[in-house]
């Protein structure tokens, strides 16, 4: 199984993909999510996200700034400020 992960800012949908597990940089710490963690909601700090496509994969690192993670039944949708090119 897979998490749905998909970040997006004010101005436009940047990702949406099927991924192994996303780690975010929330304001009290960075956090991973895998396919069927518990639904919450956190407030993100300037870092990156960390994708990782598959298990034992190497992560892509995405610059992010500000913003909010929501982990539901639809998976993790990240909402940033501004997402750097």
């Amino acid at each position: 199984m897979a998490l749905h992960f998909e970040l997006v800012t004010p101005g436009k949908l940047v990702r949406s993909e099927d991924v192994h597990m996303v780690v975010v940089p929330g304001v009290e710490g960075e956090f991973g999510v895998l396919e069927g963690h518990a639904p919450f909601m956190s407030t993100i700090r300037d870092g990156d996200v960390q994708v990782y496509r598959s298990e034992g994969a190497s992560p892509e690192s995405i610059a992010v700034r500000g913003g909010f993670a929501e982990v539901g039944d639809n998976g993790l949708t990240v909402l940033a400020e501004h997402v750097e090119d």
